[in-house]
């Protein structure tokens, strides 16, 4: 009887294997990216033809191979960058597996030209992991890899790849990921004609992002860099009124390398939920520079996933990280916005364009101009804390009954006073700010309310953290309570609205809320309707203590539902407008 296991050959193995490294043209530039950082480039260009169907190239002015070493890259699990198992708990390189060259040169026309010195060069070409020519050719120090006719041997791979707009997207978004990661590489993606992605390799990551997402989005950021527990966490985080509809805006990074973590994205959420209970995702680029030997990066193929040893710690560095940043760089936006201008973009507002936007556009032969973000001028990335706001403060007056106008050391000050109001009282209610509880008032007669069943059943559940703060309310009923007392804050408003207002807010959940959310949404309902409204005039007494108060709260730039409480105008951009510098 013939056997029923049999060895596979090499080629059908290294099929088997492209199918897990090689999905789609952006895992082809991974690859060939990260064996240029790992051979020490300081320069990496990228350039893209066809989507990547027809063409990807990588060049870079690493270390080099030698004749020796570029044929053995060709060949499976060979490495450069482990020895043994053992290595596998302390890998620091971004690849080890040596899967990808092989993998790649299965299901392409591959060419690899790589030199230790300036001088001769060894070429190497296969196709479709057959290898048909081998040279020496002149050229400098490094490594040049050339693929070709992508997937053209496995029809079906191909037939699985989405349009060239998508495709060509996904290779721009990741080359951005990597400018971010190493900053003092200099890193340029042309696609076809254009040059889509294109950073000097100064080190300065918000210079990186200004490129990348545009310096309106990159001024609003905030600088994080904390260790806590050992593990440095740094990178930048935009305030909570600066958020996306998705995660396409955050990008994390463990030891230089661009993962995908559910425990890294808890925990920003964690970080900004105590800030804001908005549910839209912040921006965030953050790096973890952590013990190697305390994750595992050997979980799949493509070594985009992590596992901590130590989750808990990650998650407590992340969260302090941001909260402490935010709070230390301010978060009051500038009230002159700053947009990219048509010269610099060839377009009037190109420069809110993302670039994969701009990707889709070039891969459906549109011109759109340049595609380069304009890198910020150091005065636009000036930060301060509030208490700098205080500095020489002192109030002009009120604008529309409804802002406060103040000038300070640093330039006008403008702060909404029904938010900061909101952010005082909230502060109060739910015990982040210490000192005397809000007065409550008794009523000299209890006044009855009525709920429908819904939302009387509700109510019955949360009376104890309703009386915490002032509304002491009994049931008289099944759906009938009598209100004995009231916060002082409502004395001579509609109580009874605000009451109605945080049963339908309970209501709304269906019963889904934890306890702690809907204590949350207790006092947020009520610091909003407590607090000074838009159109109430202020004596200047009342408004500086107003700012006073704001000042001694744990976050003083967001009300409660993640609203900015101040707009500043310093005045360097006062001076500029009028043209006077």
């Amino acid at each position: 009887m013939p056997s029923k296991v049999a060895l596979l050959d090499s080629h059908t193995i290294n099929q088997i294997a492209a199918g897990e490294v090689v999905e789609r043209p952006s895992s082809v530039v991974k690859e060939l990216i990260e064996n240029a950082i790992d051979a020490g480039a300081s320069r990496i260009e990228v350039t893209i033809e066809g989507a990547g169907k027809e063409k990807i190239q990588v060049s870079d002015n690493g270390s080099g191979m030698s004749p020796e070493d570029v044929e053995l890259a060709l060949q499976r699990h060979a490495t450069s960058k482990i020895r043994a198992a053992g290595d596998l708990l302390k890998v620091t390189s971004l690849g080890f597996r040596g899967e990808a060259i092989p993998s790649i040169a299965s299901v392409s026309k591959t060419t690899i030209t790589s030199a230790e010195e300036d001088g001769a060069r060894t070429r190497i070409e296969v196709e479709y992991g057959q290898k048909v020519a081998q040279e020496t050719v002149a050229g400098a120090r490094g490594t040049d890899v050339t693929v070709e006719r992508l997937f053209e041997n496995t029809p079906a791979r191909l037939k699985f790849l989405r349009t060239d707009a998508t495709e060509t997207s996904a290779i721009v978004e990741l080359v951005g990921k990597y400018a971010m990661a190493y900053t003092h590489i200099a890193f340029s993606l042309r696609l076809s004609e254009h040059v889509a992605v294109q950073t000097t390799g100064s080190g300065d990551l918000l210079e990186v992002l200004s490129h990348v997402w545009g310096a309106e989005l990159a001024r609003s950021l905030a600088e994080i860099d904390t260790i806590v527990s050992g593990i440095r966490v740094q990178g930048f985080v935009s305030p909570p009124h600066v958020n996306k509809p998705t995660r396409s805006h955050q990008v994390l990074f463990v030891n230089g390398r661009p993962v995908r973590s559910k425990t890294m994205f808890a925990s920003i959420d964690a970080a900004y939920r105590m800030l804001t209970p908005e549910r839209r995702y912040p921006v965030a680029v953050l790096s973890l520079s952590i013990d190697p030997s305390e994750i595992d990066i050997n979980v799949s193929p493509t070594k985009s996933e992590v596992k901590f040893h130590k989750e808990g710690a990650v998650f407590d560095a992340i969260r302090m990280a941001i909260k402490s940043g935010l709070m230390e760089h301010g978060l009051m936006p500038s009230v002159i916005p700053t947009f990219p201008s048509a010269q610099h973009t060839g377009a009037e507002h190109f420069g809110l364009v993302s670039l994969e936007t701009a990707a889709i556009a070039l891969a459906e032969s549109e011109s759109v101009g340049h595609l380069f973000r304009q890198p910020l001028e150091p005065e636009e990335r000036s930060r301060f804390p509030f208490l700098d706001l205080l500095e020489d403060f002192r109030i002009l007056g009120q604008a529309l009954d409804t802002f406060i106008v103040a000038t300070t050391r640093r330039g006008i000050a403008i702060i909404d006073q029904h938010v900061a109001h909101e952010r005082v009282l909230y502060e109060y209610l739910c015990g982040l700010k210490s000192g005397a509880p809000l007065e409550e008032q008794p009523l000299l007669t209890p006044v009855p309310i009525e709920f429908d069943r819904s939302l009387a059943l509700q109510v019955g559940e949360y009376l104890d953290d309703l009386a915490a703060i002032g509304f002491r309310i009994e049931s008289f009923g099944a759906n009938d309570f009598l209100v004995r007392s009231i916060p002082s804050a409502l004395t001579s408003k509609d109580f009874m609205k605000t009451l109605r207002d945080i049963a339908e807010e309970l209501a709304a959940s269906g019963g889904r809320l934890r306890p702690s959310d809907a204590r949350e949404k207790i006092w947020i309902t009520a610091a909003c309707r407590m607090a000074v409204k838009a159109n109430d005039p202020l004596s200047i007494a009342e408004m500086e203590k107003l700012v006073a108060d704001l000042a001694e709260t744990e976050n003083p730039y967001l009300c409660p539902h993640g609203r900015p409480i101040t707009i500043t105008l310093s005045y360097d951009e006062l001076m500029r407008r009028f043209k006077r510098t």
